[in-house]
C-alpha cells in the first residue's frame, strides 16, 4: 500500500462503501475492485471517531488494520469456518447460545457501529442479514431463559447490543428483572470506542435494573482507541455503578508486540477497566493475515508477566473450534520434576527456573 493523503474534511458520517473510504484517503483508488468484492460479502462500517484515529500515511496503521477492508479477506483457508466457535451447535432457540450451564448469550441485534475485519461472526452480521430478532423470537428467547433456572448470567452480544435504542433496551431489561434466577447481566460492546456519543445518561440508566448486577465488557485492541471521548464514555458507565472488564483480540500488526500490549492493558486499568480476556484470533474466513500463532501469543504473555502489575494481566484464551468453549492457552510456569528429582520446576518472569518441594 503506497502513501496516501487524507482530504481536509473529516468524515461526518459512518463510511460504509469502498468509494467512501477512498474519498477520505483511507484506501487506494486502485484497490477499489478488490474492496468492492470484499464489501459484497462482509459488512463495512467506519465511524467518524474511528476514521479520525487512522493515519492514512502509514500503510501499516494498526487502527486501519482492524477496520479498513483489504484484498486478503478474499482468501479463505481450508481450516477457516463460517461459524468458527460453534455458536450454531449450542443454539436451542433463535437468539440464544447456551454453551455453558450457568450462562447464555442473548443475540438481539446483528448490526454494529463498526465492523471488525477479524470478526468471528462476520458471515451473519451486518447489512443484508437479519438486523434484529423479531418480537416473537425475542419472546421465545426470554421464555427459554425463564425455563432454565440454572441460568445465572445473561450476556448480551450480537452484533453490538448497545446499538439498541434506550426504549427497546429498557423493555428487555424489564423482562429480565422478572426472572429471579438471573443475577448477572453482561454487555459486550465496541460502542464506547467506536461511537462514544451513544453512551448517553439515558442509555446508561437502561442498563441497570432492580435485583441484577450489570457488567460491561469493552472490546478494544490498541491503546489509541482509548481516546479522551472513549474514556469519558467509559467513565459515565463506571460512575453509574457499572463495573467494566476488557476483551481484546491478539492481532498481527495491531497489538502483537509487548510494548503495545503493555500500553493497552495499562490504559484499561487507568480507565478503571479490568483486563479480562486476550483472545487468540478465531478461524473466521479471510482473517489469516491478522492471526498470530499461539506460540507468539504465549511469548507475549510471558513478556507481559514481567512488565506490568497483576491488575493488567488478561487471560489468554482460545475458543476451541466446533463449539467446545474457551481454554486458557497462556504459558505454563510450573512443571513436574524429572528423573529422581520429584521437585517442581517453577519459572519466574525472568525465565529463571527454581525448584519447589513436592507435596507442598
Amino acid at each position: 500500500m503506497s502513501k496516501v493523503t487524507r482530504l481536509q474534511t473529516p468524515a461526518a458520517t459512518t463510511l460504509r462503501q469502498p468509494a467512501e473510504l477512498i474519498a477520505q484517503g483511507l484506501a487506494l483508488a486502485g484497490a477499489q475492485g478488490d474492496l468492492d468484492k470484499v464489501a459484497a460479502r462482509y459488512a463495512i462500517a467506519v465511524t467518524p471517531d474511528v476514521a479520525a484515529l487512522i493515519d492514512p500515511n502509514d500503510p501499516d496503521d494498526p487502527i486501519a488494520r482492524q477496520y479498513i477492508p483489504r484484498a486478503e479477506e478474499l482468501a479463505t483457508l481450508p481450516i477457516e469456518r463460517d461459524d468458527p466457535i460453534g455458536d450454531g451447535a449450542h443454539a436451542p432457540v433463535e437468539g440464544i447460545v447456551h454453551r455453558y450451564p450457568d450462562r447464555v448469550l442473548l443475540k438481539l441485534v446483528h448490526v454494529c457501529a463498526v465492523y471488525c475485519r477479524f470478526c468471528f461472526r462476520r458471515e451473519t452480521i451486518g447489512p443484508g442479514k437479519d438486523n434484529a430478532l423479531s418480537r416473537e423470537a425475542t419472546a421465545a428467547a426470554l421464555d427459554y431463559i425463564r425455563a432454565h433456572p440454572e441460568i445465572w448470567e445473561v450476556i448480551f452480544t450480537g452484533g453490538d447490543p448497545l446499538m439498541l435504542s434506550p426504549r427497546r433496551m429498557a423493555e428487555i431489561m424489564a423482562e429480565l428483572a422478572t426472572i429471579d434466577h438471573v443475577k448477572i447481566i453482561r454487555f459486550h460492546t465496541r460502542v464506547p470506542v467506536a461511537d462514544p456519543s451513544r453512551i448517553t445518561p439515558e442509555l446508561v440508566r437502561t442498563l441497570q435494573t432492580s435485583g441484577k448486577t450489570t457488567w460491561v465488557a469493552l472490546h478494544a485492541n490498541h491503546p489509541r482507541e482509548l481516546t479522551a471521548a472513549a474514556r469519558a464514555a467509559c467513565a459515565r458507565l463506571i460512575d453509574a455503578g457499572l463495573p467494566m472488564v476488557s476483551q481484546s483480540v491478539l492481532l498481527r500488526g495491531v497489538n502483537d508486540d509487548s510494548e503495545t500490549l503493555e500500553a493497552l492493558m495499562r490504559a484499561f486499568v487507568e480507565c478503571r477497566i479490568k483486563p479480562y480476556y486476550l483472545h487468540h484470533g478465531d478461524l473466521a474466513p479471510g482473517t489469516a493475515h491478522l492471526r498470530t500463532t499461539i506460540a507468539e501469543g504465549q511469548a507475549l504473555m510471558r513478556a507481559l508477566r514481567g512488565r506490568v502489575s497483576g491488575l493488567c494481566q488478561p487471560e489468554y484464551v482460545l475458543d476451541i473450534p466446533g463449539g467446545y468453549g474457551k481454554a486458557p492457552v497462556g504459558p505454563n510456569y510450573l512443571h513436574d520434576g524429572t528423573g529422581a528429582d520429584s521437585r517442581y520446576r517453577v519459572t519466574d518472569y525472568c525465565g529463571d527456573v527454581h525448584l519447589y518441594p513436592p507435596g507442598s
